[in-house]
């Protein structure tokens, strides 16, 4: 390789280049490895010929040269590494391997925004269904104990866009039944229908929220924050970051997104304390994808959204420990998802494949 630089450029490339975290649960035979680092390297030795008048690693994503998306996770998280952090983020195996900047998750999420607001936004009225297909683990193990989980199992959801209040929200299909999803009708009392919101999310008010990422953080907030007093969650149970994070990947998951919503939840998500990326996830298809990651210090767990490295499109989740605790040792896998399809459909049961709809993915 034509290296052109030479003293403290080259060498704070080189270092770039060797902060590249060994990936977990990588399948990568070594030469391939190597020919991503050194493609990441000649991208950066062009780059920096390119915007040698601007600061390095602080250009907008829109700026990176255009064969950097077909390195996806690669690229990405190592332009992203400054080596200053200096904190430790376990794999999936439990092996430690250095964290990614912050910077690092904000380039990375401008990218994904950039490409889900491009997307064609469906039409969907408020008689139809959103029709979710995907693969999810269970954990069998005891409440608080050892984790057990499940082989991933496919799941099919139906969930109504009436604006409600509503009481027959939906329906899922999974190991072969179909169970109907009800929802505020307690014991002896008259039925009380969930309106559509954010244990609700309709693609019509997932469509009225504000697309201006600080308005969206400050919404999510007064969202969170009436849901957990209604369910009296005591004051230290709370985490403002943790929980935003949280409701945005519930949101990610099943759900048919408009598309300046879903660019405006990503370009919030970046907004969030101690997100960070992982350069190689896994999800619960066999999948490989870069990952968007947080670590919840109460439960000692990580959580991250995986996201296809060519296309940016969203894969699935997968959540493991980050230290011992009652579920497991460090590096246990607790929770594994993936999307295979979303649809928008005219009836309970339908299928993309059996009758009219308008697809999404």
């Amino acid at each position: 390789m034509n290296d052109r630089t030479s003293g403290p450029e080259r060498a704070e490339r080189e270092e770039l280049a060797r902060l590249l975290p060994a990936p977990a649960e990588r399948d990568l035979p070594p030469g391939r490895h190597l020919h991503h680092k050194e493609t990441l390297m000649r991208l950066i030795d062009q780059d920096g010929d390119r915007t040698s008048t601007r600061p390095r690693l602080l250009r907008p994503a829109v700026l990176l040269p255009a064969a950097g998306l077909a390195l996806g996770g690669v690229l990405l998280t190592t332009l992203a590494a400054t080596g200053r952090d200096g904190a430790q983020a376990p794999s999936a195996a439990g092996t430690g391997s250095r964290a990614m900047a912050p910077r690092g998750a904000v380039v990375l999420l401008d990218r994904i925004a950039s490409v889900a607001a491009k997307k064609d936004e469906p039409k969907v009225t408020d008689d139809q269904f959103v029709y979710v297909k995907t693969l999810q683990t269970d954990n069998n193990g005891s409440f608080g104990g050892p984790v057990k989980l499940t082989e991933p199992r496919e799941r099919e959801v139906w969930m109504s866009q009436k604006a409600g209040p509503v009481i027959d929200v939906g329906l899922i299909h999974e190991d072969g039944s179909y169970y109907p999803i009800e929802v505020g009708v307690p014991d002896g009392e008259p039925a009380v229908g969930y309106p559509a919101g954010l244990s609700r999310p309709t693609y019509t008010w997932l469509a009225s929220l504000p697309t201006d990422p600080d308005a969206l953080l400050q919404r999510l907030t007064t969202e969170i924050t009436r849901d957990q007093d209604q369910r009296d969650t005591p004051a230290k149970d709370r985490d403002q970051a943790q929980d935003t994070f949280d409701a945005i990947g519930e949101l990610l998951r099943e759900t048919v997104m408009p598309p300046k919503t879903a660019a405006a939840f990503y370009k919030a998500a970046a907004k969030i304390p101690g997100v960070t990326v992982d350069s190689d996830a896994v999800d619960a298809a066999g999948r490989h994808g870069i990952g968007v990651a947080r670590d919840n210090t109460r439960t000692g767990d990580r959580t991250t959204w995986i996201f296809n490295s060519t296309t940016l499109e969203y894969l699935g989740e997968r959540s493991y420990l980050i230290r011992d605790t009652s579920m497991g040792k460090e590096g246990t896998l607790i929770n594994k998802s993936a999307v295979l399809e979303r649809a928008v459909v005219d009836a309970l049961r339908e299928k993309p494949s059996t009758g009219k709809s308008s697809t999404t993915t």
